[in-house]
């Protein structure tokens, strides 16, 4: 009866007009590198609050949703994540652009978000307070698990071979070392700059890295993808096949870390990305293009929408960033997270639900039909579009904080990866090495810290076996190719 009562909500024009409004609203931010989800949400607060509390959940929703979906678009044409999570995306989408396939890359994106979004928000639909249980299951040990499973996705991720890969990771963890110790207070490796105390901002990283590291490698060429770009042939052209394994893939490994809090989008992204490519026919393909891996991530940072919104309504526990600032919503409308959200306020809550559900069509009917249209950027003369990017990076970077050395510091990671990548290191391990390095430090400390320095709380827990299976599994493929690789070189030399 409530789900009746909360359908006929959302499908009152107002509410309709409010997520068709959030949602691309959504993916204009999400497009836009700097502009996170999480700022938008945040800034939609305070307007929020005159409207009813179904409309204004609705718009959140769509911009959460929108977002997730947009940041996939510059990443795909101009490796310029709009998002943190779509830098996994570029990783493969970028290729694909400068192949002239770039409206492919754009339809495969769009269709595995959507299915990645759909199931989440079928599962927060279902069975949330029972996944919610689950993932009160996650103390320090399991969290410092999870961030070396994510670690290990470093090896596969790399490109330059094994020792490159860790090397690159090893790096990401130095660089998120920098900053105040979250267990003793104490700044380290600052360099006497003020600005450094709270760490490096992830953010002016990523663009330098991905977005400006890029625009230098492009000063060469003319345009981005060489020859016509045909509307009518992207159009018609169809999913390639084999792709629903690798998005049935990330939604699952989307919607089970979003779940878990303190987890993220960008995590879930890299983490299917890295399954995906360690359960791949054509590893070698990896790097080069390949739409499995943008299926995988795309995948699993859209089913992270639904997954984080699980621990958030029935615990009241933020599942990300994003979802934390949905929580500053609900509470501005007076909506307390718990159970009496799914009876007292039923109707509200399953309407928000379900708004979900239609941000993630709306979002699907605006890809598909606007996917050949996007895909004409990559032929703008690189001239021009080098500007254009370095603009909006460099407002990208100085909008998170209002701060121009983030500027400087969006410019030394840009010319440092340029190196690194001329070096043939990877910046995705770099990036990611950044992201799990302050879970795996806490989780680690933290675990210490219970248990008085007994080492054995890391191997207690069934959630803590699983995951040393897991990261055992991911280890073996990487390794064994690295010493196949050494023999035959060796051999070679030999028969020389």
């Amino acid at each position: 009866m409530i789900l009746l009562d909360a359908l006929q909500a959302v499908l009152a024009f107002d509410v309709l007009f409010a997520i068709f409004i959030g949602t691309v609203s959504g993916i204009i931010i999400g497009g836009m590198p700097g502009l996170t989800a999480t700022m938008a949400v945040a800034l939609l607060i305070p307007i929020t609050f005159s409207f009813t509390p179904l409309i204004g959940l609705a718009i959140m929703g769509g911009v959460y949703a929108g977002a997730m979906y947009g940041g996939s678009i510059p990443a795909i044409l101009l490796s310029t994540p709009g998002t943190p999570a779509a830098a996994a995306t570029a990783l493969e989408g970028y290729p694909l652009t400068k192949q002239g396939k770039g409206g492919m890359a754009l339809k495969v994106s769009v269709i595995s978000s959507f299915v990645g979004g759909t199931f989440s928000v079928i599962v927060l639909l279902a069975i949330a307070p029972i996944l919610a249980e689950f993932a009160l299951k996650f103390g320090p040990p399991e969290y410092f698990l999870l961030a070396i499973m994510g670690l290990t996705g470093v090896i596969s991720v790399a490109s330059g071979g094994l020792t490159r890969g860790i090397i690159s990771g090893l790096i990401g963890l130095i660089i998120a070392l920098i900053g105040t110790d979250p267990m003793t207070g104490m700044v380290r490796y600052d360099f006497g700059i003020i600005d450094l105390y709270e760490g490096v901002s992830f953010m002016p990283a990523l663009i330098g890295m991905f977005s400006i590291t890029q625009m230098l490698a492009l000063t060469g060429e003319k345009s981005i993808a060489s020859g016509d770009i045909d509307l009518t042939t992207i159009k018609r052209e169809k999913m390639p096949k084999g792709m629903w394994p690798f998005i049935g893939l990330g939604t699952g490994t989307g919607t089970v870390v979003g779940i878990i809090p303190g987890e993220g989008a960008t995590i879930a992204a890299f983490m299917s990305y890295n399954m995906a490519k360690a359960k791949s026919k054509v590893k070698n393909l990896f790097g080069k293009g390949n739409p499995e891996g943008i299926a995988a991530a795309e995948a699993g940072n859209n089913a992270c929408v639904g997954g984080s919104l699980v621990p958030l309504l029935t615990l009241g526990v933020p599942g990300n960033t994003v979802s934390a600032a949905l929580m500053g919503g609900l509470m501005i409308q007076g909506l307390i997270p718990g159970p009496e959200l799914f009876t007292t306020h039923g109707v509200i809550t399953y309407g928000f639900i379900l708004s979900l559900f239609i941000a993630n069509i709306v979002f699907l009917v605006v890809g598909l039909f606007f996917a050949p249209y996007f895909a004409k950027i990559s032929q703008i003369p690189t001239s021009i579009l080098v500007a254009a990017i370095s603009v909006f990076a460099i407002i990208g970077s100085y909008s998170m904080n209002n701060s121009l050395f983030d500027v400087w510091l969006m410019l030394i990671f840009a010319f440092a990866g340029y190196f690194l990548n001329k070096l043939n290191f990877s910046l995705s391990a770099i990036i990611l090495g950044m992201i799990l390095g302050p879970i795996a430090e806490n989780g680690f400390t933290q675990a210490l810290t219970i248990s008085e320095g007994d080492s054995s709380i890391f191997f207690e827990s069934a959630v803590a076996k699983i995951l040393w299976m897991i990261i055992i599994v991911l280890l073996i493929q990487p390794l064994f190719a690295h010493f196949k690789d050494r023999r035959e070189k060796a051999k070679a030399m030999r028969n020389e």
